[in-house]
């Protein structure tokens, strides 16, 4: 969708999208890639996560705030992956 600031307008579209096929929106065929750049994007994963949103990939480097124990609960619960290389990831998000 574009930059971090976007994150709002598409998890609008997710949303919108999980209503026409009534489905959720994790059900959906969607990925979130959140760079780690600035400090804005521990917002948008806050309320990511809030909403309950998984399959979010984060990089290029974890903040410095997750803990092991941290990440391991957001791995396990919200499916929270890490980057790789570009081609890795695209080969996963689009399968």
């Amino acid at each position: 969708m574009g930059q971090c600031n976007d994150a709002y307008s598409a998890i609008q579209i997710a949303v919108a999208l999980s209503k026409a096929f009534n489905v959720g929106v994790n059900d959906l065929p969607l990925s979130m890639v959140l760079s780690w750049y600035e400090q804005k994007a521990v917002a948008i994963l806050l309320t990511l996560l809030h909403l309950g949103i998984k399959n979010i990939r984060l990089g290029p480097s974890l903040p410095a705030f997750l803990s092991p124990a941290v990440l391991d609960t957001l791995v396990k619960t919200f499916d929270i992956k890490m980057i790789t290389t570009p081609d890795q990831d695209l080969k996963a998000i689009l399968g």
